[in-house]
């Protein structure tokens, strides 16, 4: 088959034990499949996989070039030939009514109704405008106009409560990153070191002001929960992006801001609509009828790096924001 190794890694993706369970979760249901309506792919025994299935499992895989569709759909369908003659035993077996596979079923529809219900509710949000994508790309020239892709040294020290102050006065006090290296030796606390390259939009945004403000040797502290963790900033480079270049990732994520928005309205509907009553344990201690908990925010912008420049998790620090006054002047690093 003319397929890259990169598509057939893409069509694993798809594990068969989740194939497995949505195969199982219609037959609890007792929903049949319907053939009369779709093309025939392939013939197992008595039942049939249809080129509806192979779609489906398609749709899944995310940067499948046109081109690679048809020998990927061929390795879906060997994939649901497998899945089908499992499901088959596994009928054979009556597995379906063992208790763990009933409970696995009914949390498998819970989810994926819970997420179409999402789906539903976000579809009512309006698309940005170009005049909010353009009032954003202004109001973030980190992000933008003045993106800079940061190359950070990091530690992650573990130490006492009552230590962290005398941490942060001597990373203060110390004239390199090398130098407050030398004193966690010879003081022998417990650090890890690492290194990464994080462009702008992959930095938590209610740090990136901060981030933005630093010049490359200083250096942020933060106290941790079992410790303290420092990150310097090694050196940078400027990397513009356009506001054309820009608008897809703007208006992605100012959308996905509305829907969120929606669903956070909604859910707060919800709530205050329902009774819910907490039993036993639960009972103590719960809280309020109108009070439920946040939803979170997202970190970032979809990424913005060029083609083949490898995207990485949101660094490090922990906290929600960086504090400019934790902001080191006293590390000389290059």
């Amino acid at each position: 088959m003319d397929l890259t190794v990169a598509t057939v890694r893409r069509a694993r993706l798809v594990p068969l034990a989740t194939l497995m369970a949505c195969s199982l979760l219609l037959a609890a249901c007792g929903d049949k499949k319907e053939t009369t309506a779709s093309q025939t792919a392939a013939k197992v025994n008595k039942d049939e996989i249809t080129v509806h299935q192979i779609n489906f499992v398609l749709q899944q895989q995310r940067g499948l070039r046109p081109e690679q569709a048809d020998a990927a759909s061929r390795q879906i369908l060997e994939r649901l030939i497998d899945q089908e003659l499992a499901v088959q035993q596994a009928d054979a077996l009556k597995l379906d009514r063992d208790p763990r596979v009933v409970q696995q079923l009914e949390a498998v529809k819970r989810e994926v109704l819970a997420r179409a219900y999402a789906e539903k509710v976000g579809e009512a949000a309006s698309r940005p405008t170009p005049e909010d994508i353009k009032a954003y790309y202004d109001a973030n020239p980190a992000l933008f106009a003045e993106r800079r892709v940061y190359s950070l040294q990091e530690l992650r020290i573990e130490a006492p409560a009552d230590q962290v102050g005398a941490l942060r006065e001597r990373l203060q006090a110390s004239k390199n990153i090398n130098e407050f290296v030398e004193f966690l030796r010879g003081a022998g606390l417990r650090f890890n070191a690492n290194q990464a390259v994080r462009a702008a939009e992959q930095l938590p945004l209610a740090s990136l002001k901060a981030f933005a403000q630093m010049k490359d040797g200083q250096a942020v502290f933060n106290a941790a929960p079992n410790g303290a963790v420092v990150i310097v900033l090694a050196g940078s480079r400027s990397q513009p992006v356009g506001e054309e270049q820009a608008r897809p990732a703007i208006e992605q994520f100012l959308l996905n801001q509305r829907k969120r928005e929606l669903l956070e309205q909604d859910r707060k509907r919800l709530r205050a609509d329902a009774t819910v009553q907490y039993v036993g344990k639960f009972a103590e201690g719960a809280p309020p009828a109108a009070e439920a908990a946040s939803a979170p925010a997202e970190s970032g912008l979809p990424s913005l790096a060029p083609a083949g420049e490898a995207a990485m998790p949101p660094a490090a620090p922990a906290s929600a924001g960086l504090d400019p006054a934790d902001i080191s002047k006293g590390l000389g690093l290059k």
